[in-house]
């Protein structure tokens, strides 16, 4: 994590054409935040758990072909960092910022990975997830901070860094991701255990089969407006 956070994270933060770069560093112990619900997998398998995200958002669909230097580097150097990475990207209007009016400053946050289920097209999920899930969170009341991702399909070949693992089975594969901002942990801890999450599981599980929810331990922020800052600014 120090080294991701240290080295590796200045390469990244080096490339032209970021909107954003934060790094998401989830809790070493996360068996799974989310109620339990028949017919959904919400306990997160010790061996697919994730360990931290890196969010990255371009300032432009050409944004990439002026990083390629850096994204180079950032290549060959993810093996001293990952055992396993996979990459997960949306076309423009797939990610999405939410501004909630709340003005206030986020002391603790969750991220949620949710696995559409079979049946269900890719469409109408990410309509779903924009449309009426963030609604509904945003009407608990309790969120200082909330982002949505939707998926196009995962490819390997995308991001196929070597010496690092990137098995993803299409059963394990996931389509979108929210991250949830609260004032503290307390109010974290309050959402998931409290009947909030659980009131929102019936129409998250018509649509997807897996919802995985991790506390995040820290998050780290290297690019903001497209400009490099010092991470522990904010």
């Amino acid at each position: 994590m120090d080294y991701w956070k240290g080295p590796h994270a200045a390469v990244i933060a080096a490339s032209p054409g970021l909107d954003e770069y934060r790094q998401v560093h989830l809790a070493g112990d996360n068996p799974g935040r989310w109620p339990s619900a028949l017919g959904v997998e919400t306990s997160i398998p010790a061996d697919r758990r994730v360990d931290g995200i890196a969010e990255v958002t371009q300032a432009s669909m050409l944004a990439p072909l002026a990083g390629r230097k850096q994204t180079a580097l950032a290549y060959a150097d993810e093996v001293n960092v990952f055992r396993r990475t996979l990459f997960y990207g949306g076309f423009p209007g797939w990610s999405r910022w939410y501004d909630l009016g709340a003005h206030q400053q986020v002391g603790s946050r969750a991220v949620i990975v949710l696995r559409r289920r079979d049946g269900v097209g890719s469409r109408a999920f990410r309509n779903f997830v924009k449309n009426d899930l963030v609604v509904q969170l945003a009407a608990t009341g309790v969120l200082t901070e909330l982002r949505t991702q939707t998926f196009f399909p995962w490819l390997k070949k995308l991001w196929d860094t070597p010496n690092v693992a990137h098995d993803n089975p299409r059963d394990q594969r996931f389509h979108a991701s929210v991250i949830l901002g609260f004032a503290d942990d307390a109010t974290r801890d309050a959402f998931f255990d409290r009947g909030m999450a659980a009131r929102l599981t019936p129409t998250i599980a018509a649509r997807a089969s897996a919802i995985h929810a991790y506390d995040v331990s820290e998050t780290l922020t290297f690019v903001t407006d497209g400009a490099v800052v010092d991470p522990g600014e904010g």
